[in-house]
């Protein structure tokens, strides 16, 4: 299977158990995992991005044949993220980029935001956004998990761009809105499961969403590997499904690139 959402490295606040690479790798591999596409905790608190990426860029080339792959790390609200970009396609040879908004403070509808998606498609890179990094109701009071509404439109503006949303439990809802309906149903966004719950709520969140574009992604490590794969087990999809979703889906989008 692909995991198209582990990161790397230590989390700021607490040590968890696999945050170093060489044991999340085997733990990840003795599960059956066999690419995961990874960022970096190191990005959630620090302001040089460009060291950040190269770390993660070296480490994802020691470990494994291809096993890692590197997705670099981009503050739009930084003034040198244009040259971040520029060095996690050129320099890196990266297959995407990931974002953390709610850490790095800025809003989905700022025009950085905008930009950043464009810039990425020109070059051909997914965009990964992590809309929260834990539980809202464990992490500091500050910190909001990232509204994607915003984000509707600019999918529709830029049809060739390739949008993951990470970690967000809540693209099921009955009332979340039109503008993250509009999302749901657009085919160039694609949604991972670690923080999708509820008795049944992979089925529906491929029922909300589309059977090709709802991929595997555990949120190692810090969310253990195993409550994602009890999710894909609970939810007995067909089998076409669940090769989709723990394989299938994730190559079908790399090959798009």
């Amino acid at each position: 299977m692909i995991d198209v959402n582990v990161n790397l490295f230590r989390w700021p606040y607490r040590r968890v158990a696999g945050d170093d690479p060489e044991t999340l790798e085997k733990r990840l591999r003795a599960r059956g995992v066999t690419q995961a596409w990874a960022s970096s905790y190191e990005a959630v608190l620090c302001r040089d991005m460009a060291g950040v990426n190269l770390r993660l860029a070296d480490a994802c080339n020691q470990i494994g044949a291809n096993f890692f792959a590197p997705f670099g790390c981009i503050n739009p609200k930084l003034p040198d993220w244009l040259e971040d970009l520029r060095r996690c396609h050129e320099v890196h040879h990266m297959h995407g980029i990931r974002l953390f908004p709610n850490y790095h403070g800025y809003g989905l509808a700022e025009p950085e935001v905008s930009e950043l998606i464009s810039k990425a498609t020109d070059r051909s890179l997914i965009v990964q956004i992590a809309l929260s990094m834990e539980d809202a109701r464990t992490q500091q009071s500050v910190i909001r998990p990232a509204e994607p509404s915003p984000l509707a439109e600019v999918l529709i503006r830029n049809p060739r761009a390739r949008v993951m949303f990470l970690n967000y439990g809540v693209w099921t809802d009955d009332d979340a809105g039109e503008s993250i309906t509009r999302i749901r149903k657009a085919e160039n966004a694609y949604f991972d499961i670690a923080m999708n719950e509820g008795v049944g709520g992979l089925a529906r969140l491929i029922a909300a969403t589309s059977p090709s574009r709802v991929v595997f992604g555990s949120h190692a490590p810090f969310y253990y590997f195993e409550s994602a794969e009890l999710k894909v087990r609970e939810a007995a999809l067909p089998p076409d499904q669940e090769f989709a979703l723990l394989k299938g889906n994730a190559e079908a989008l790399l090959r798009s690139r």
